[in-house]
C-alpha cells in the first residue's frame, strides 16, 4: 500500500504504468504573465489533461483538468510528492485555464479556495477510468 494513496500494491502498480503511457506536450500559458507556472498537457488514449504545476516540493502545487487522465497525473503526484495540504475542486467555468473544471492539490500552508473537496478515494476511482 502506498503511504500517501488509499490503493493497494496491485492499483498502485497499474496507476504507475498508466502514468508512464501518458505522452506529454509542452502548451502556452493562458494566464497573464504566466504566473510562474509551468504547463503541460497529458495525452492517454483518447483524452487529454491540462496540468499546471508550481513551486517546488512543500513550496508548490497542481492542477489537472478534472477527468480520469487528469485524476491519474494528480495521484501519481501525491505518491511522489506526500499527501498535499490542501485538495480541491473548482467547477467549470470558474477558471479560464480550465474551462471544463480543476482538481486542485497544494503543498503549501495557505488555503485553498475550491468549490468542492474530493477524497483521495473519489481521485481513485476517477484514474481508474483512465486505465486499460
Amino acid at each position: 500500500m502506498s503511504p500517501a494513496l488509499p490503493v493497494d500494491d496491485g492499483l498502485l502498480a497499474r496507476l504507475r504504468e498508466g502514468y508512464r503511457a501518458i505522452v506529454w506536450t509542452t502548451v502556452p500559458s493562458r494566464r497573464r504573465g504566466g504566473g510562474g507556472r509551468t504547463v503541460r498537457e497529458a495525452h492517454l488514449h483518447d483524452e487529454t489533461a491540462r496540468v499546471e504545476t508550481w513551486g517546488a516540493g512543500d513550496a508548490g502545487g497542481i492542477a489537472v483538468t478534472s477527468g480520469p487522465v487528469g485524476a491519474l497525473v494528480l495521484l501519481l503526484e501525491i505518491d511522489r510528492r506526500g499527501p498535499p495540504t490542501a485538495l480541491g475542486a473548482r467547477n467549470a467555468g470558474s477558471d479560464a485555464s480550465f474551462p471544463e473544471g480543476a482538481i486542485v492539490a497544494t503543498w503549501t500552508a495557505d488555503g485553498l479556495a475550491a468549490d468542492s473537496r474530493p477524497s483521495l478515494k473519489d481521485l481513485v476511482e476517477l484514474a481508474r477510468y483512465a486505465l486499460p
